[in-house]
């Protein structure tokens, strides 16, 4: 039975690239060696390396003065070197769910954090509007997608204050002007790899301006200057996520990956809104993700989530459970996700709610 992968992360990729992962690990680059086991040093790996930052940069369209890193430690480490490199001062955070709140007690740690608006006093089930940023800090971050509560921010804020975003669950969903970001941070097991590897984009003239010393493995610049090859870097997930960078392009970019991914999820939230069954736990349409959409059963049904779920396995359906902090169901549409299983997972819901 075909499988409709629905997990959050990590989740769904390319066949393209578990096809080509999947030969480098028998042979990489005909050199007669694994992925797993050549250098890193290495000619051919250098090559992976030299490329997948290139399209990185041509995808989403990155102007000059910028790099692109391939860090180990997950989105979660980048919590942390953020405000190790760039907190002087004052930050300012957005709190959209438990990612950014992450994010904010770790800045903490490095100087005064003003959290200029937060949704946690609805379980983070709306995105905060009409709130100020003040010019003097040192960058706003927020998270663009909330995986566990299925909102998202798919503009780009207009504030004065430099930029810093968490888009380890959209990127490459959408066109972004790179140029108001000082970094843009990324884990690569939602929209472009195995776990393992971290994408950070982070803008040149943006560095050194901190006073405290840093550890040297938690210095952008040392990675910078190194174009990544400081350490051994997380060989088989940069290669594969260069394998979906070429798919990507190939497709026709970010604007076909963000057309497709509209369209999947208006189908989705379409079923969702229409049903007699089931209910969308964000209202606000503007505030729904495309990436995680969230839903639960209403209150006269609730009885019967597990039953739905076993339902759905039966279609070949998996990952669809909710987060415990919410409940319910989460499906993730992810840019590897066909539009075919979208509509598998609708059907599945009609059918079910026929059934019962």
């Amino acid at each position: 039975m075909k499988k409709h992968n629905f997990y959050a992360g990590p989740s769904i990729l390319t066949p393209y690239t578990i096809k080509n992962t999947a030969d480098a690990v028998i042979d990489f680059a005909n050199t007669g060696l694994s992925i797993l086991e050549v250098s890193h040093r290495s000619k051919e790996f250098q090559a992976v390396m030299d490329e997948a930052q290139a399209l990185v940069k041509e995808l989403l369209e990155i102007p000059e003065g910028y790099h692109v890193l391939f860090l180990g430690g997950g989105a979660s480490l980048q919590f942390a070197m953020v405000p190790f490199n760039l907190l002087q001062t004052k930050a300012a955070y957005l709190d959209t769910g438990v990612w950014a709140h992450k994010a904010i007690k770790e800045a903490k740690l490095f100087g005064e954090v003003d959290v200029v608006a937060s949704s946690e006093d609805k379980n983070y089930n709306y995105i905060p509007k009409h709130y100020a940023v003040p010019d003097d800090v040192d960058y706003f971050h927020y998270t663009t997608n909330n995986t566990i509560y299925g909102t998202e921010i798919r503009k780009d804020p207009d504030v004065k204050a430099r930029l810093v975003a968490d888009m380890s669950s959209d990127i490459f969903s959408r066109p972004v002007d790179v140029s108001k970001y000082d970094i843009i941070y990324a884990g690569a097991q939602k929209n472009l790899a195995p776990a393992g590897a971290t994408i950070v984009i982070v803008r040149e003239d943006a560095l050194g301006k901190v006073t405290r010393p840093i550890p040297t493995m938690l210095n952008y610049k040392t990675h910078a200057d190194k174009g990544s090859m400081f350490n051994t870097p997380p060989v088989l997930p940069i290669f594969s996520a260069l394998q979906t960078l070429k798919y990507y392009k190939e497709i026709g970019g970010v604007k076909e990956m963000e057309k497709r991914d509209l369209a999947k999820a208006a189908v989705l939230y379409e079923a969702i809104d229409s049903s007699r069954m089931f209910e969308a736990t964000v209202k606000d349409h503007e505030d729904r993700t495309i990436m995680n959409v969230c839903f639960v059963m209403k209150p006269e049904y609730t009885e019967l989530e597990k039953a739905f779920i076993d339902f759905a396995s039966t279609k070949g359906i998996v990952g669809i459970k909710g987060h415990r902090s919410v409940g319910g169901f989460r499906a993730s549409l992810y840019n590897a996700l066909p539009m075919e299983s979208v509509e598998v997972l609708v059907a599945a819901m009609k059918e079910f709610e026929n059934n019962n």
